[in-house]
């Protein structure tokens, strides 16, 4: 062990925000908390450069990838094909672990990586004694589906030779991998379940250049990434095209993967619209909460957890395709309480948006209790990390 403590986050990060953003998280939350503590996060977002990042935290990119609609990976960049790639990603991971020599490496989602990229490091770093910890997000997919897929991939096998701990980022009364997902029995007693990931605006947060907000509180409407929110955003344009007595303006984030000509398109009818404004991309999307006096979002779990921080009334309208994450979410959420669904149809007409943005800021807010009983998540994972982290804590404690 060294005197100064080290953690290796690897995040995939192959579509979207998603990832990145929980990572960054749970980084910047643990240097708060610990001084002695260094994080380095390995990822292959495109755009990780674009963020801001507590002092003691970096990040090595990777070469990106991306996935396709059919479901295959293809280079981000690079005009090599995939295996290649994917060889580049594999060497850079395992040499940077190897030197950085972490305490404790945390793997967001994926257990062996994109494509077992990270399988090499895993038995490296489990060779040095090193603690190993998967961190799975609430809902992965629908449970025989992630089952089969896990089964083809050989993840069972890899949670018992590799992982110490399993951290699921949510409740059990959300979602319970133990129960519902076939095969997870066998290491119920590694799982821990932290509770969802709080945000926080701070006075830090710094609003992108140039962007102009409704002078009055506004509806967010968000997409993460934004690869795949094209239908969502045309069908609250549709909505404030048709509806002109929309009582609050929107503010649309179309998210940095948009597609270029989707969002000029967009744009040209943000442009028409008095009560409509839009940005294409916000790292500090915390920021843009305050004022919201309620969200529109696909679903995603890192909005999820910022529309229970920031204790918003919400609208979710989930994607189906090519997971059943969202959908889930939204639905188990629905039940609970907590938001609103409507499901993506393009036969459904504008109306049907128009209502639920006129009653939005009418609809109950998640109630206090509820609230804390599913976030925390920070708070428990600092708990799971003190022992690898903070070794005089432990002593103090027992003794």
């Amino acid at each position: 062990m060294h005197a100064s403590r080290r953690l290796l986050i690897y995040s995939h990060d192959s579509f979207g925000l998603g990832h990145l953003r929980r990572c960054r998280a749970i980084a910047h939350d643990l240097v708060d908390r610990y001084p002695q503590l260094s994080v380095l996060i390995l990822s292959g977002s495109p755009i990780i450069g674009s963020f801001d990042f507590k002092s003691r935290v970096d990040f090595v990119r990777v070469p990106g990838v991306i996935k396709l609609k059919n479901g295959d990976y293809t280079s981000l960049k690079l005009n090599i094909n995939l295996s290649k790639t994917l060889e580049i990603r594999e060497s850079i991971i395992a040499h940077t672990a190897s030197i950085f020599d972490p305490d404790m490496f945390l793997v967001d989602k994926e257990p062996l990586g994109l494509r077992g990229e990270v399988e090499e490091t895993l038995d490296l770093l489990t060779r040095r004694g090193r603690r190993c910890v998967l961190g799975l997000r609430d809902v992965m997919d629908d449970p025989h589906a992630l089952y089969q897929e896990w089964e083809r991939k050989g993840v069972y096998p890899a949670l018992d030779r590799y992982y110490h701990d399993i951290w699921v980022y949510g409740v059990p009364e959300m979602f319970d991998p133990i129960s519902e997902i076939p095969g997870m029995r066998r290491v119920a007693d590694r799982v821990s379940f932290t509770g969802y990931i709080e945000r926080q605006a701070t006075e830090t947060d710094r609003l992108a250049p140039g962007l102009q907000l409704p002078d009055k509180p506004y509806i967010l409407v968000t997409t993460g990434g934004g690869g795949d929110g094209a239908g969502l955003i045309d069908w609250v344009l549709r909505a404030y095209e048709s509806d002109m007595t929309i009582a609050y303006p929107a503010l649309l984030v179309f998210g940095p993967f948009m597609h270029l000509e989707q969002r000029r398109q967009f744009q040209e009818r943000v442009d028409r619209l008095s009560n409509v404004f839009a940005t294409t991309f916000q790292s500090n999307l915390e920021a843009l909460y305050d004022r919201a006096v309620g969200v529109v979002a696909m679903g995603g779990y890192n909005t999820f957890c910022e529309i229970l921080s920031f204790n918003k009334p919400a609208l979710l309208v989930p994607r189906t395709e090519p997971r059943q994450e969202q959908v889930i979410r939204a639905e188990r959420a629905a039940k609970l309480g907590l938001v609103r669904v409507l499901l993506q149809d393009d036969r459904l007409p504008p109306v049907a948006m128009a209502t639920s943005l006129h009653a939005i800021c009418n609809w109950p807010r998640p109630g206090a209790a509820l609230r804390q009983s599913l976030l925390g998540g920070l708070d428990r994972i600092a708990e799971l990390c003190a022992p690898f982290i903070d070794p005089q804590r432990r002593r103090a404690r027992s003794a």
